[in-house]
């Protein structure tokens, strides 16, 4: 280390040793000398507060320069070459004085690292060319051999070193457009499709995983078998791009996570060198999981309101029918025939304000009865939701019952009334409803069913897989329902 150390301080060649957050470690005799510094006032100062850039205008961009070189040299981990950059340094006068001088440098920055290839300094070594611009030395004499090949070394450096700089601002302007693409982008080389960028929508697609460097196989182990991989061997080996539509993903987007279900519009197009053959692969799309679920969802909807109108067209003529052979006069079968659509369209009322999603039995109740008047009817029983299907069966139960109620019931008389009770129980959600009519006429089994009576059981039996059980007391007609709230129903009831 010693050895090392001497050496550094020994070497004809000016030398900086700097930390990667650009602060002064230590400097060489060669460089104090070069610089005109002392050493005591710049080791530990952060570089560009320990020499100052000077006056001028270019003083922004010279420091601009220097400090873009060592941080690529840094970041990438590779030396960089800063061929002429004019820096001031300050000079003694004759009288005491100081003043600054404007000088031309090269400067060659290097990063050091250790065992783990973490950049621990960055060496400077750097070289004064003013004299090969005789302009800039004026009052020093020259031949005019000497100032046409120095202006002409120092022009072509100068040269070439703007057209790097114009070439790496157009390189960053691309990268950073690259990373802020809407879509998810991503430059995979070689057979093994290793990555070699991605931009920040492929991170946010994976989990922002760290796949820097990785084969697809590897970084994205829930693909084998999805058929993403062998489509990337394919367009390595023909050279003919793939573009899919819509297609299903399985991605584990959270450490340990589930997979999730995505749908990518995306295509795959080879990279190709200067010989024509294929070495890598471009790969960008757009995640469309959205759109896609809401299309299905619409198919869903528009599959499930084409069932419900056949159904509900098919109960429509069914009630149609039945009201037509028990009435024979027009005006009668008018009259029962739009209290029945009515009652069925006040439960479609109450299904359309919860879009769909079911209904309270309690609400379904207060729509069936609420013409017969509060007073008359007393409703005893549990918040209960109800699938639509039930809703709209028991919905035109309730109404077939008020309905035989006014005419023949409870409610034909002043005084009469309707209590309805009702529970759920345990396991497995069934309804269990008692409807009792009171201060009603006598009542006594009929002689004949009427279509209300088949209405109520074909609904119980057929389409709610329920019971009942009609009681004809002396006092009231008393009707006990049995519904099982959590079976597999049909989207609405069936005809």
């Amino acid at each position: 280390m010693e050895e090392l150390a001497s050496a550094f301080e020994a070497s004809p060649n000016p030398y900086l040793l700097l930390t990667p957050d650009l602060r002064i470690v230590e400097v060489n005799q060669a460089y104090v000398d070069v610089t005109g510094a002392r050493r005591s006032e710049i080791v530990g100062r952060p570089l560009f507060t320990a020499f100052d850039s000077g006056p001028g205008d270019r003083a922004p961009d010279n420091v601009r320069q220097v400090k873009a070189s060592l941080e690529k040299a840094r970041d990438t981990r590779q030396r960089d070459h800063l061929a002429v950059v004019r820096y001031s340094m300050p000079r003694l006068k004759s009288d005491g004085g100081e003043v600054f001088e404007e000088r031309i440098w090269s400067a060659t920055h290097t990063p050091l690292m250790n065992a783990e290839g973490e950049v621990v300094f960055l060496l400077q070594h750097t070289m004064d060319i003013t004299d090969l611009s005789p302009a800039i030395r004026a009052d020093e004499p020259t031949t005019a051999l000497d100032a046409l090949i120095g202006g002409s070394v120092l022009r072509r450096a100068q040269s070439v070193q703007e057209d790097n700089r114009r070439l790496e601002m157009e390189r960053n302007r691309l990268v950073e457009m690259f990373m802020q693409a809407p879509g998810f982008v991503a430059v995979l080389s070689g057979r093994q499709h290793r990555f070699q960028m991605h931009n920040h929508a492929y991170g946010q697609l994976i989990g922002h995983r760290d796949i820097a460097g990785k084969p697809v196989s590897e970084a994205l182990p829930e693909l084998a078998g999805q058929g993403f991989l062998e489509c990337l061997d394919t367009v390595f080996e023909t050279g003919e791009a793939y573009e899919g539509r819509e297609r299903r993903a399985e991605l584990q987007r959270t450490p340990d996570g589930t997979l999730e279900t995505l749908y990518l519009n995306f295509i795959f197009q080879p990279i190709r060198d200067e010989s024509g053959a294929v070495v890598g692969i471009f790969v960008q799309g757009h995640d469309v999981t959205d759109n896609v679920r809401a299309v299905q969802i619409q198919k869903l909807m528009i599959d499930e309101l084409n069932h419900r109108v056949k159904n509900t067209l098919a109960t429509v003529q069914s009630i149609a029918i039945q009201t037509a052979r028990s009435h024979t006069d027009p005006a009668s079968f008018a009259e029962t025939f739009q209290s029945r659509i009515l009652a069925l369209s006040h439960t479609h009322d109450l299904l359309t304000h919860s879009h769909w999603e079911g209904a309270d039995l309690q609400a379904v109740l207060l729509h069936e009865t609420e013409a017969f008047g509060p007073a008359r009817i007393s409703l005893n029983g549990p918040s209960t939701a109800l699938p639509p299907a039930t809703a709209l069966s028991l919905g035109m139960i309730f109404h077939e019952l008020g309905t035989n109620a006014a005419k023949y019931g409870a409610l034909s008389e002043p005084d009469g009334r309707v209590l309805i009770d009702w529970k759920v129980t345990d396991p497995g959600r069934v309804l269990k409803l008692r409807w009792r009519e009171i201060g009603g006429p006598k009542v006594s089994i009929p002689d004949r069913r009427g279509f209300g009576s088949r209405l109520i059981e074909r609904n119980i039996h057929h389409d709610l897989a329920g019971e009942i059980e009609l009681v004809y007391a002396s006092d009231g007609l008393i009707a006990e329902l049995t519904v099982p709230l959590d079976r597999t129903a049909a989207p609405c009831p069936n005809p």
